[in-house]
């Protein structure tokens, strides 16, 4: 198993870049950032200096979306990063959330992400593309490699994922969700002849060690409130009793009274208090070092490739650290150096 941290772009931005340099010191391989114009600094910036700090570590977004950027721009945008700094970019995308709606947009349908996905992947993997009745190449573009990760909750969203990610983000870290979403994924990658194993699976969700529970709860119930407004959208769609979205996914939300994007992604925010303890449990990843183990364990078990961490709370750098010295060690791949 790998693993990555997902950061906000919160000023100043080299507080940002210290982090990511931190991360890597620390074994992290992935640096993901949210993508929100309005709420925070623009990442693609952010990305260069992070790059340039760094050595081996693949930065990109948690999630873009195709409807604030223009698809040409978003793959330019990567092409360029690839060609400056070694093919370290991944790009994590979506339908749409706070940077959506905080302008009173929508997000876009699946068939507009489906194209999008085609349009950027070819752009800045150096082929042509055809978008808007043009075909359009980036003449400049020699080797550039691009991965898009598809971050998805619904049946037909994890359908979507199977049949042209390369791979699956999935933002919470229950266990009996996971085995679902990717059991989706995986069976939509066969149905389309493709190799499910090719869709490398991440899972992202808040992580904080220690042995005070009920800090660390309070510090990452934010997180229910964001899922919440995905689980929101797809009982709009599928409802609550039909069976094509697990139970353990809907019954939370029924407390939910609104959202306030002013306080997206915010510890101590002041719309998040549906969250059970329970639902804050089952999507984080909590307690001691050993807790924290016991449950990748289990992720990796169900084929999770990375787990990528939301450090937004009151312990960052202690977080990095126990990961460094604890985590990651027992759940990397030990190569012996004689046998």
């Amino acid at each position: 198993m790998e693993f990555g941290v997902v950061l906000q772009c919160n000023p100043p931005a080299w507080r940002v870049v210290d982090l990511a340099k931190q991360a890597e010191l620390a074994g992290f391989r992935w640096v993901w950032t949210f993508d929100s114009h309005l709420l925070w600094q623009e990442p693609y910036v952010i990305y260069s200096q992070i790059l340039a700090q760094t050595h081996r570590v693949t930065v990109g977004p948690m999630v873009t979306n195709p409807a604030t950027r223009d698809w040409t721009v978003t793959a330019s945008t990567f092409a360029t990063l690839n060609e400056m700094f070694g093919n370290r970019t991944v790009c994590g995308i979506g339908r749409g959330d706070s940077a959506v709606r905080v302008i009173n947009g929508k997000p876009v349908t699946l068939a507009e992400l489906r194209e999008a996905i085609g349009v950027i992947r070819d752009l800045a993997n150096g082929r042509e593309a055809d978008y808007k009745h043009s075909h359009l190449r980036f003449p400049w573009v020699s080797d550039s490699k691009l991965d898009i990760y598809v971050a998805a909750y619904g049946p037909r969203a994890l359908a979507l994922t199977g049949e042209v990610g390369d791979g699956f983000i999935l933002q919470l870290a229950d266990l009996s969700i996971a085995e679902w979403s990717i059991k989706a994924v995986r069976a939509a990658a066969e149905a389309a002849g493709r190799d499910p194993a090719s869709v490398k699976i991440c899972v992202a969700a808040p992580a904080y060690i220690g042995d005070d529970l009920a800090h660390q709860r309070d510090q990452c119930r934010w997180f229910g409130g964001m899922v919440g407004n995905h689980v929101a959208d797809i009982v709009e769609r599928y409802g609550v009793d039909g069976g094509a979205v697990p139970q353990e996914l809907t019954d939370y939300i029924a407390g939910r009274k609104g959202y306030d994007y002013n306080e997206h992604g915010r510890a101590g925010n002041t719309h998040t208090d549906f969250v059970p303890d329970e639902i804050v449990d089952r999507f984080c990843v909590l307690g001691t070092a050993a807790d924290h183990i016991e449950k990748l364990i289990a992720l990796k078990d169900l084929g999770v490739d990375q787990f990528a961490v939301y450090l937004q709370h009151d312990a960052k750098e202690s977080t990095l650290a126990a990961y460094a010295e604890t985590v990651i060690p027992a759940l990397v791949d030990h190569v012996s150096a004689k046998s």
